[in-house]
Formats: structure tokens, C-alpha cells, sequence
């Protein structure tokens, strides 16, 4: 069988680096397209930032930078609403202006796909382009998923933050709901990060399932690594997370009570910040103290030693695609709880990665019980089974051979048409 021929690819969205969230992901993903042989354009709408060195090193990867100045402590980002649609703002006026230089090397030499990171609307795409060159689009999140999620908890909403907030976010999302439902009919073909996400698009925007793949997000394993640690006095139950709304906070107050009624010796820490738009940090108020604390925000570069230090990692997510905290817990040798919700649990050893139902605090505190005996019975088994699921399902190479897979069977099958 032929090797197949590199993939000559225009890549759209936010500027990779060494971090985590999705500038990390971009960084895995480039790296592993890059190593397997295709030739990526790379279009950032940010006028020019450090990139890591190990995606310079590439002879393949070639960098292309917008003009968006966008800064903070501006008078278009003094505070966090502002900042909210400013950036927005920035982000699509820098791709308008990518769009002729996408379309000015595609006639140079032809790109055999378009490949959209992070989101699904994007100005930076020449609509010219997407009737001959098929688009591949691999968003993070879905704006009517947002929406529902943001009308369901406006009373959360509310109590943290001034209305007036909650009005124009609204009003932001619902315009983006239907901007997206409309842009994502251009796409050829559909990467999504966790099958029930996929639930979603098609149910939201009635995407066809047929021209949908699911590949799960890459994770940085040499960032983390299995300390087969002995169980900690107490317990250390750690809730990586966006303070904010859809990410179950209301839920961790009563969860850490009812632990506290049941007897179970853990210890939940609560650590993250706001988004620059939700902030449920009002709610973190309600903890019991004997029992569970916040620790604020924590920088990317400690997230590592906070993981080698907790047990269990939880997620009460209302709505989360493929959070990297699970990811980099299991990297780190420790298991997690989360929700149906949590699409990065999906397809990890179920005696790793408990699954309970939305809101379920009974079921959260039976899980977290459950997982803790495991750990006092089998620690370092459990531990090494963890890291080992985080090898075999989000490790750079095997997600970029499989996203590899997908782009190169699309460009034969445009090929064959």
C-alpha cells in the first residue's frame, strides 16, 4: 500500500504556544500534523507573538500573522464585558484581512484543504474558495450550546454578576448561535472532540452526522507525570475549572456537605478563575470550610504540582466538550469523576474515569467514595492504569494520525467525485 501524499493545508485560528487550554492543543496538534509530513500555512489573526521551538523547527509549517493590536487596560478593554466584544471585534477584522493573502498563495499553489481551529464561524475563510477546497472545521464549543446553558442559569447569573451583563452576553450569543448555524453548512467535514458534542451539533444545527468525526483533544504527556503517591490524610478531591457558568459550581457546595454527612475524609479544592464574561465566584462562598476551600486562580506552569498533590480530580459540568483537566489528571496518574456532560471520560477505563448524571450530588459523593477505596486498595495500579489511558487515548500522535486519517480520506473522496 502507497504512502499517502502530504497534505497541503490552510490553517486558521488562535496563535499556538506552551500552555495549557487551547493555544496548548494547538501546539500538540501543529506539532503532530507537522511530523506526519503535511505542509501547513498557519494564519493567525494576532499580529506576531513567540511561538514554541518546537513548531519553528519545522521546515513545513510556515507562519502568517494578522494586524489585530488588540491590548488590555485599553479604553476598549477596561473592563471584562468590554474586553468580551472588543476581542471579538479585533479577532474578525484581522481574519477579513488574512482572506485575501489565504487566496493570493492558494492561486500560488493550490491548498488541497482549509483547516478551521477553535471555532466555527470564521471571516478569515474565502468563501471564493470553499466551492473548490473543502473545509474542515474543529471547534471547541458551540454558541447554542452557550446559550442554553446561559438562559438556564440566568438566576446563577444574577446573583453574581450585574443583569446588565447577562443582557449583552445574550444578546452576543444568540447573534453567534445563528451566524454559526449558517457558517457550519460550508463545512466538507466536522472534527468533534467528544461524541456527545457531536450530539449536540447535529441536534443544534442539524449538521449531517455522516460528514462528522470524532478525535478527541492531544494532551502535552511530557508535561505530567504518574507519581504513584500514596493516598493523602485527607484526601484530596480537586476541581480544576472555570468559575463560571455550565461548569456545575452550584453543585459543589451541597457536595461537599453531604461528604461531610456521610463520613467520607476527602478534602475538595476548588481552584481557577472567572471567564472574562461569567463570573460564579460568589457562589464559592457557600463551602463549608471544614471541608473544602478555594484556591483562586493558578497559573498553567502549577497545574502540574497541584495534580501531583490531589487524588481525585472532579468535574460537575453542565456542558464541556473535552476539558483538558481530565486529560492532564489521568497524564498525572489520577482518576476522575465527572458527568455525562465531560466529554473527555468518553471511552477511559470506566474504574478511572466514574461517570454520574447532571447534578447528581448523591451520585457525586458515592463515585468520589468509590474511587477513594480503590485508591487506600490499589493505589499504584489504579495510578499506572490512569497514565496509561492517557497514553493510549490523547497522546500527540495517536490523535494527529487519526485527525491525519480523516483529512487525507475527504481530499481522496473530493478527489474521486
Amino acid at each position: 500500500m502507497s504512502t499517502p501524499k502530504p497534505l497541503r493545508i490552510a490553517w486558521l485560528g488562535g496563535a499556538p504556544s506552551e500552555t495549557g487550554g487551547a493555544p496548548g492543543v494547538a501546539t500538540e496538534l501543529l506539532d503532530g500534523l507537522a511530523r506526519r509530513g503535511h505542509r501547513i500555512d498557519c494564519f493567525f489573526p494576532a499580529s506576531g507573538l513567540e511561538l514554541p521551538e518546537r513548531l519553528t523547527d519545522h521546515e513545513n509549517l510556515t507562519f502568517i500573522w494578522g494586524t489585530s493590536e488588540w491590548h488590555w487596560n485599553r479604553w476598549y478593554s477596561r473592563t471584562k464585558i468590554a474586553a468580551f466584544a472588543s476581542g471579538l471585534l479585533a479577532r474578525a477584522v484581522a481574519s477579513v484581512r488574512l482572506r485575501q493573502e489565504i487566496v493570493r498563495r492558494h492561486r500560488q499553489e493550490p491548498y488541497d484543504l482549509i483547516y478551521q481551529n477553535q471555532t466555527i464561524e470564521s471571516l478569515g475563510v474565502p468563501a471564493s474558495l470553499t466551492k473548490s477546497v473543502p473545509l474542515v472545521i474543529r471547534p471547541d464549543s458551540h454558541q447554542a450550546g452557550e446559550l442554553r446553558w446561559l438562559i438556564s442559569e440566568r438566576r446563577l447569573a444574577f446573583r453574581c454578576q450585574p443583569p446588565y451583563i447577562f443582557f449583552i452576553v445574550l444578546a452576543i450569543t444568540c447573534f453567534r448561535a445563528l451566524v454559526q448555524r449558517l457558517a457550519i453548512r460550508q463545512a466538507s467535514l466536522l472534527i468533534c472532540i467528544s461524541s456527545v458534542f457531536r450530539d449536540h451539533m447535529v441536534s443544534d444545527y442539524g449538521f449531517p452526522r455522516e460528514k462528522t468525526v470524532v478525535v478527541t483533544n492531544p494532551v502535552n504527556l511530557d508535561r505530567f507525570a504518574n507519581s504513584n503517591k500514596p493516598l493523602a490524610d485527607p484526601p484530596i478531591v480537586l476541581v480544576p475549572s472555570r468559575i463560571s457558568m455550565r461548569k456545575g459550581i452550584e453543585d459543589l457546595a451541597p457536595l461537599a456537605r453531604t461528604l461531610r454527612e456521610r463520613g467520607v475524609a476527602a478534602r475538595l479544592r476548588v481552584v481557577g478563575g472567572p471567564s472574562i464574561w461569567s463570573d460564579y465566584t460568589k457562589l464559592l462562598e457557600d463551602l463549608p470550610p471544614e471541608n473544602a476551600e478555594y484556591g483562586g486562580p493558578v497559573h498553567y506552569k502549577a497545574m502540574p504540582a497541584e495534580l501531583e498533590h490531589s487524588d481525585i480530580v472532579l468535574l460537575c459540568s453542565r456542558y464541556d466538550p473535552c476539558p483538558m483537566s481530565v486529560l492532564e489528571a489521568l497524564a498525572s496518574g489520577v482518576p476522575v469523576v465527572g458527568t455525562t456532560e465531560v466529554g473527555s471520560i468518553e471511552d477511559v477505563d470506566r474504574s478511572v474515569a466514574a461517570e454520574v448524571q447532571l447534578g447528581d450530588i448523591a451520585g457525586m459523593a458515592s463515585a468520589i467514595a468509590e474511587m477513594l477505596e480503590r485508591l487506600r486498595t490499589n493505589p499504584e495500579q489504579t495510578r499506572s492504569l490512569a497514565r496509561a489511558e492517557a497514553e493510549r487515548r490523547f497522546a500527540r500522535d495517536v490523535v494527529c494520525e487519526q485527525i491525519s486519517v480523516a483529512l487525507e480520506r475527504l481530499v481522496r473522496g473530493r478527489a474521486g467525485e
